[in-house]
């Protein structure tokens, strides 16, 4: 998520009510997790596992729970909890905003696009020509949906992302300020749920088509002219390449990369990244001609026992 404008160090130091380590004019231009940080980004982190792998990455803002010597080019930003301070981060460049009518002002629609009664369109949200919003459908604030996209009734995009951190007192949430991206020629069937990203997008690529009752998680990105079948479940951190196929009752672990052209057969669970262009099937998962192999091969146990007797 990039800010209105780039603001300095200091600027943010004195929102946060923190310590800093750099120029006070080093320039800050968004913030963002870890996955998809770019120069000029915040990235926070308070687990000493992470502290290397955020100092090393793209991020030149790094929010951190201890002082540290600070990598050449970049600035600290010392908080006794960051993941506090990035909701207040969230909160303050990308607040909630109350909306009392079903299609916000400043959304912008296309010509020819069609929206059905009782769907809502938030604030800021954009959709291109030649749409259909079928009824019920909610398009949350800061969604981006192209031209020729096709949502069935009863579809949620930009809901918040399942993003937890665990306190004594219960669950603390990681506001969500991140999009949903949806690009041209996407069809989204009914009862559907896209979540935002936290900071960044998740994104539907052109051409891809999503049956009925599928959920993808925050920060995913499904690429071009993909399937995906119904009651499929994709987590958050996501990437499903180019035409790649999930048959129904797919479901995911999260951080993983599906390669372009796989097949995943019904009731797969994705417990890590596969290659493209191959099928795949069961769970654990493997190939599907050898776990079709194993299975036929459990088949034949009682008649082995039997002989065996």
């Amino acid at each position: 998520m990039k800010f209105p404008k780039v603001h300095s160090l200091l600027e943010i130091a004195n929102l946060l009510n923190c310590e800093f380590i750099g120029d006070q004019n080093f320039p800050v231009a968004g913030m963002n997790e870890i996955h998809v940080v770019e120069a000029g980004d915040i990235v926070f982190v308070d687990h000493p596992k992470y502290y290397d792998k955020a100092l090393q990455s793209a991020a030149t803002i790094v929010l951190i729970n201890k002082k540290v010597d600070c990598p050449e080019g970049k600035a600290l930003l010392i908080s006794d909890d960051p993941f506090r301070d990035f909701n207040i981060l969230t909160k303050h460049f990308r607040p909630f905003q109350f909306s009392n009518v079903a299609i916000a002002s400043s959304a912008r629609i296309g010509e020819g696009t069609v929206i059905q009664p009782n769907s809502f369109v938030g604030n800021h949200v954009t959709i291109g020509k030649n749409c259909l919003i079928h009824s019920n459908v909610s398009i949350y604030d800061h969604t981006v949906i192209g031209d020729n996209v096709i949502i069935h009734a009863g579809t949620i995009l930009g809901a918040d992302a399942f993003y937890y951190k665990k306190r004594p007192e219960g669950f603390d949430q990681l506001i969500s300020g991140g999009r949903v991206v949806i690009e041209d020629n996407v069809g989204i069937g009914a009862l559907c749920t896209i979540d935002k990203g936290v900071s960044g997008d998740t994104t539907i690529g052109e051409g891809t088509k999503i049956d009925n009752q599928v959920h993808v998680g925050h920060d995913s990105v499904i690429g071009k002219k993909c399937l995906i079948a119904s009651q499929t479940g994709i987590a958050g951190c996501v990437i499903i390449e180019d035409e790649v196929t999930l048959w129904g009752q797919v479901g995911t672990t999260s951080g993983i990369t599906i390669g372009a052209k796989a097949v995943v057969m019904g009731q797969t669970g994705v417990t890590k990244s596969i290659e493209g262009g191959k099928s795949y099937f069961g769970t654990p998962i493997e190939e599907s001609r050898e776990k079709l192999k194993q299975l036929a091969n459990i088949k034949k146990i009682p008649e082995i026992l039997s002989k065996l007797k």
